[in-house]
């Protein structure tokens, strides 16, 4: 007898707790606070800098040129301010694993070390000039869409806690008193940084091409409240806080149905929001979410009474990591997953991200297999949606207006050199982390493609298609024009993608390069014939169904 009390006294002493009658529920803030006096009377008190005077010298230095001259090249690797999570029994893991890198497109940017061409470098290649620079980015980091699943997942814990018999404890007991404080679509604080951080940063390593401008350069962005609000902190960041409204022009495009748009494109092509087609991605996830979350379902059930932990609601719950960290700085949520889980998720967003998903699996809960079959190589519609920048970039490449309008490309603003204009030495275009899966899978970017299509069974080795590193918050594709040797006339093009050079040896014509670079007239000819291969009229709009097995690397239908 004696003994089991020994026993009784030794094991961890856990007790259930019951929810909260607010647990799981929304909380809203809302600054300024109302009847805020900010009348014209009570402004006059505060006059801005100008009307105060006395700004002491204001002569400005010359124009930085960091990607030309600075070795070594600064990467990002952390995501300060946020606190790094840790992962289930992070006592005895490998505290370099780094959670964060394992949120897919949720993960907020850093700087990719190789794409395939480990002794490239970012930095501009010796005896080579800079002439030209394009810039396609995402947004930052944001609240989930309208109607997500982690919302859903917050209103059915309000309803289980509503009710008697729902009990939390262990490492789950937080949820007693948990509430859901996310908002919908907008920048968090951590994206509005990101942003402007970016645009410091493109002008430390770009900003001497802004000595070649002629008139103020056009920047373009879409209508939607992140898109605008990202694209002003990057110019606000790349310019000046109080002169940037004047330094340049900001294009915003109407993302919307029934609009071209080639930083939205997915509007215009109806295929890519069918069930069957644009959504393939949920249903391939499914099948992996339900082999790598097999052991957390086992182990975090027994710690929760009145509420049933589905599959898609542990994959909502890793998700909740994500999005509380990069808008509260910090998640609970986090320590549930062990390092193995978190690289199944990743994994999982790689091969379902394709917007409204299958019935188990919702459009945030998504990165690797949902890019490669819902946005990337392994969907039918992938190339045809990203055809239409390739078209614009080929433009301006080639100093020559768009004159056939066979996909996302806008009549009205393309054929407009003012809103349209090719003759910028720098070229920056905002949009979206499934936009920017398109564009590089319609660019034939074959090495990101080069492990084939995605099994939903296991992670391969050495995979090559990796979410976090393709388009996570405020992702960058950056095209170098360069002239090698120096000149004024460019010959050479090269990508980088968030800091890693990508190879262009899928491009006919690109041979293999250390530097990855390719003769500009080689890469002009081949996206002339890839731009031949995509077939948008059929890939947006014809009656198909996808093929089974889905063995597509390329973006587009078999033909």
């Amino acid at each position: 007898m004696l003994s089991a009390v020994v026993l009784l006294l030794a094991l961890p002493f856990c007790t259930a707790e019951s929810g909260s009658s607010y647990a799981g529920s929304t909380l809203v803030d809302s600054y300024p606070p109302p009847g805020v006096t900010n009348a014209p009377a009570v402004n006059a008190y505060f006059p801005d800098g100008s009307q105060v005077g006395y700004a002491g010298p204001t002569s400005t230095g010359a124009e930085p040129a960091a990607i030309v001259t600075a070795i070594p090249f600064s990467k990002v690797e952390n995501a300060y301010p946020l606190s790094r999570p840790n992962s289930y029994s992070a006592d005895s893991a490998d505290t370099t694993f780094d959670v964060m890198r394992h949120w897919g497109n949720l993960a907020p940017v850093y700087s990719v070390e190789s794409f395939g061409l480990p002794d490239a470098s970012p930095i501009i290649p010796e005896g080579c000039g800079l002439n030209v620079v394009h810039l396609l980015m995402r947004h930052g980091a944001r609240y989930p869409t309208s109607d997500s699943g982690v919302s859903h997942f917050a209103s059915k814990i309000h309803a289980a806690a509503s009710k008697e018999g729902f009990n939390v404890t262990g490492d789950l007991k937080f949820l007693a008193t948990w509430t859901y404080k996310l908002g919908a679509e907008i920048l968090t604080p951590f994206g509005r940084d990101s942003l402007f951080s970016n645009g410091v940063a493109f002008r430390y390593r770009y900003g001497n091409l802004l000595n070649a401008f002629t008139d103020l350069p056009v920047f373009r962005t879409t209508s939607e409240d992140r898109m605008v609000d990202s694209a002003l902190n990057f110019a606000a960041g790349f310019f000046d806080i109080r002169t940037y409204e004047t330094d340049y022009h900001q294009e915003i495009i109407i993302e919307g149905v029934n609009f071209n748009n080639t930083l939205s494109p997915n509007h215009v092509c109806p295929n890519s929001n069918t069930a069957d087609i644009g959504k393939f991605g949920g249903t391939q996830a499914n099948k992996w979410a339900n082999i790598y979350l097999k052991d957390a379902q086992m182990r975090l059930q027994p710690m929760i009474q009145g509420f049933n932990l589905t599959i898609s609601r542990l994959a909502d719950m890793q998700t909740l990591c994500a999005y509380e960290t990069v808008a509260l700085g910090y998640s609970k949520f986090c320590d549930l997953f062990t390092e193995e889980e978190w690289e199944g998720y990743e994994y999982y967003v790689v091969s379902a991200l394709s917007g409204k998903l299958a019935a188990c699996v919702t459009n945030e809960s998504i990165a690797n297999k949902g890019f490669w079959y819902g946005h990337g190589p392994g969907n039918p519609t992938a190339a045809a949606q990203g055809l239409g920048y390739v078209q614009e970039l080929v433009s301006r490449l080639t100093h020559t207006p768009i004159n056939v309008w066979n996909s996302s490309t806008n009549s009205t603003l393309n054929s407009n050199n003012i809103t349209f204009p090719l003759n910028q030495p720098i070229y920056v275009d905002a949009t979206h982390d499934t936009v920017i899966s398109n564009i590089v899978t319609a660019l034939n970017f074959t090495s990101l493609a080069a492990t084939g299509p995605l099994p939903t069974d296991h992670i391969p080795p050495h995979r090559s298609y990796i979410a976090s590193q393709i388009a996570p918050f405020a992702s960058q594709l950056v095209a170098q024009v360069l002239s090698c040797p120096a000149s004024e006339e460019p010959t050479h093009i090269r990508f980088l993608l968030n800091d890693g050079v990508v190879p262009l040896t899928g491009i006919r014509g690109c041979t293999d390069d250390w530097n990855g670079l390719c003769a500009l007239p080689s890469f002009i000819s081949g996206m002339h014939e890839r731009i031949g291969q995509i077939d948008y009229l059929h890939d947006c709009f014809a009656k198909y169904t996808m093929p089974q097995p889905d063995n597509i690397i390329d973006g587009r239908y078999p033909r």
